[in-house]
């Protein structure tokens, strides 16, 4: 080929091998074999002369050959609803700190709450051999994760249970916490107390909802089918449905909002506003405190759900850990001004 035709080299160049190592340092390939898998053997001073035309060559370890050999990656996947969502980042955060501290890599991806992505991510995980799943389900049949489970490969559920098939999970008190939440503003005066969540299949949702109208219950209030409304979290349906909540001859006094992405358009509503009106949310969320009022919130230890599935998912490896187990967190009641609000009427 004419030198004004030829090829640019690639700019990225072959990754350096073991084999390059070895003639760099003038020692056998046992030898560099020896020094990079930490194993004994080898003088310090030939140590020294590995490690050196290691740093010179920019050479890492290819792990294909080990993960063939141990079937092991040291890598586990984590599945979340939304990447987006403020909520997982703690909860995120605390699933890779225990990987780390247990020397596996954490490979994250986002169902985008559909289940057949779901599905369809967990299956890629698991093709590439993560040795663990952590999983915050999409869907209510999880099923097609029986065969990788039955082969080795560790599941926790996170924040839902899983559907269909036995497997650790780790929630929070929803009902609890949204059941707390409603009482207090029954206990500040409400009657007319609405819902607004997310949708119904979720399971989050339901037992927030299912909170909601036991508290009810327990004080006595009957509950209309206009004070409830669940559906998709985006800002038009939340704003509709807050809207007519607060609309007509006998409008609520008070919102218990049923996770933090409904709570940001209520309270843009209910700035518009000039009566005041109670809320409540399930879930914190940044700036909470420095509204006017703070917002009143029940808040979930997202980092705490992240570490104990985490820690759930590593004792199945090490076989400390062999009957499932549903473990349900417990939240907590913030009060910052908007749920102690009297009744405007």
């Amino acid at each position: 080929m004419p030198e004004t035709q030829r090829r640019p080299e690639s700019r990225y160049g072959n990754r350096p091998t073991m084999k390059d190592v070895a003639a760099r340092a003038g020692v056998g390939l046992k030898t560099v074999s020896r020094v990079v898998n930490g194993e004994p053997g080898v003088t310090p001073e030939t140590e020294r002369r590995v490690q050196e035309a290691i740093d010179a060559l920019g050479f890492r370890r290819n792990d294909s050959a080990r993960v063939l050999r141990k079937g092991s990656t040291a890598s586990i996947g984590l599945v979340l609803e939304d990447l987006a969502d403020p909520f997982y980042g703690p909860l995120s955060r605390a699933v890779e700190e225990v990987a780390r501290a247990h020397g596996a890599l954490l490979i994250n991806g986002s169902s985008a709450e559909d289940p057949d992505r779901e599905q369809e991510l967990a299956l890629a995980l698991c093709a590439r051999r993560v040795d663990g799943l952590v999983v915050i389900p999409a869907g209510d049949d999880h099923r097609y994760l029986e065969p990788e489970i039955k082969a080795g490969v560790a599941t926790v559920f996170v924040d839902r249970p899983a559907g269909q098939i036995d497997a650790d999970c780790v929630l929070s008190d929803n009902f609890g916490g949204a059941h707390e939440g409603v009482t207090h503003l029954v206990a500040h005066g409400h009657r007319r107390i609405g819902f607004i969540g997310d949708m119904p299949r979720i399971h989050t949702a339901a037992e927030r909802l299912r909170g909601y109208r036991t508290a009810m219950e327990d004080a006595g209030i009957p509950v209309e089918d206009a004070w409830m409304s669940l559906g998709a979290t985006d800002p038009l349906r939340v704003r509709r449905a807050a809207e007519e909540m607060l609309s007509g001859p006998a409008p609520v006094t008070a919102i218990f909002s049923g996770n933090n992405r409904v709570t940001v358009t209520v309270i843009r509503v209910l700035a518009e506003r000039s009566r005041p009106v109670a809320l409540v949310a399930f879930d914190d969320l940044e700036l909470a405190d420095l509204l006017q009022p703070g917002v009143t919130v029940i808040a979930q230890d997202a980092a705490m759900l992240g570490r104990t599935a985490a820690e759930r998912l590593f004792g199945q490896l090490d076989g400390t850990l062999i009957t499932p187990e549903r473990i349900e967190l417990p939240t907590r009641l913030v009060t910052r001004g908007s749920g102690e609000l009297p009744p405007a009427d």
